[in-house]
């Protein structure tokens, strides 16, 4: 038997996260749904939407999130380059 859970975009339009669940394995297609929602990053973004945000706030949050990226950027180039171990 073959069951699908999608969750949907906020405004209901089409999946953003399928999940097949196989052999009534509720528990591992749970966990797999968690993992990917972790990776895409919507358990940040629905804490963020849950209360108003000030865009003072908005401003700071998107300078450090480009100074993060940025920095994981230079580290994996470092890396690559060998200046870096693992």
């Amino acid at each position: 038997m073959r069951l699908q859970a999608a969750l949907m975009k906020l405004n209901g339009e089409s999946p953003i996260v399928q999940i097949v669940v196989r052999d009534n394995n509720v528990d591992q297609a749970l966990k797999a749904l968690k993992k990917k929602m972790q990776r895409e990053g919507l358990f940040r973004e629905m804490k963020r939407r849950n209360h108003f945000e000030k865009p003072s706030e908005k401003k700071a949050r998107e300078r450090a999130e480009a100074v993060r990226r940025a920095r994981k950027l230079a580290r994996k180039r470092a890396q690559r380059e060998g200046l870096l171990g693992k």
